[in-house]
């Protein structure tokens, strides 16, 4: 008789009752995560005001979600589960560029722009940084006709989409390889900056006395028919938060040159990608 008499005997009816799943990966899946949401459960003993409070923090994140941030993936990575997604999805026996976090950000349909334009278009101030780069597959041969997508803060640390003070879809840009898988624009130098702390992620950093404070750093979507889409972020190597970012998004690779001219007014970036052969599939629906 499917009854509970202890907590211990409500996994094996819960399991029991999802055993005609048809599909064998949601069954997979929801079987683990179950298993682990009750372990994890009676290991901690959680109580019944600290489950109402998880309850609350799960309807928070999503109320919290809107058009200016994502609160649902905030949350993903400052638990790290972003990240470990990211590098458990695309590991790189062959060489290629390592992935990171799309992060909330990222907006589709960015401008499509020349070789060498400027992406700072709100007359944006800051040191101007040109970035050159190539992008090649698995083999090392360059990549024509990639598509590569870059948006970024600006040096005062806001997205377009969180400052009045910048116009539509400024520092973002779509740029195409040439026949030697080149690619060249410019920009200015982008700060670090806090992850959104004013919702029910915030609450959490300052339970934790964990700092919010993002390393400056470009973000990248490089795709190409037969390639594998790489999302990823290039991280200034001189910024201090480098080994404490909260969303734990900084790998070894992904520390890119970001050097300053003698005079310190103007700085170059040069970082080449490296694609993986498969299915160009593009990432969840971004921010309107």
């Amino acid at each position: 008789m499917n009854i509970a008499t202890s907590p211990d005997s409500v996994l094996g009816f819960a399991l029991d009752a999802m055993k005609r799943t048809p599909d064998p990966r949601l069954r997979t899946v929801m079987d683990a995560l179950t298993r682990h949401l009750h372990a994890f459960v009676q290991e901690v003993k959680l109580t019944e005001e600290e489950f109402e409070q998880a309850l609350e923090f799960i309807v928070a994140i999503g109320q919290a979600t809107g058009e200016t941030k994502n609160e649902v993936v905030l949350a993903a990575d400052i638990l790290g589960v972003s990240t470990v997604v990211a590098l458990q999805n695309n590991q790189d026996p062959h060489g290629e560029s390592p992935a990171a976090l799309l992060g909330p950000f990222w907006r589709a349909n960015s401008p499509a722009c020349a070789p060498g334009d400027n992406i700072a278009r709100s007359g944006t101030p800051g040191i101007p940084l040109a970035v050159t780069g190539t992008v090649r597959d698995a083999q090392g041969q360059p990549v024509a006709d990639a598509t590569v997508d870059v948006w970024q803060a600006s040096p005062v640390g806001l997205y377009e989409n969180q400052d009045p003070e910048q116009e539509d879809m400024n520092l973002r840009g779509r740029f195409s390889t040439d026949a030697e898988g080149r690619f060249h624009f410019r920009s200015v130098r982008p700060a670090g900056y806090p992850v959104p702390t004013d919702g029910p992620c915030g609450v959490l950093l300052r339970a934790q006395q964990r700092h919010p404070n993002r390393p400056a750093h470009l973000h990248f979507m490089v795709s190409k028919p037969g390639h594998k889409v790489l999302i990823t972020q290039v991280f200034a190597d001189d910024d201090e938060n480098l080994e404490s970012d909260p969303t734990f998004g900084v790998t070894r690779r992904l520390i890119g040159r970001f050097a300053l001219a003698p005079d310190g007014k103007t700085a170059t970036l040069q970082y080449d990608f490296q694609l993986e052969p498969g299915e160009m599939k593009f990432p969840r629906p971004p921010i309107p």
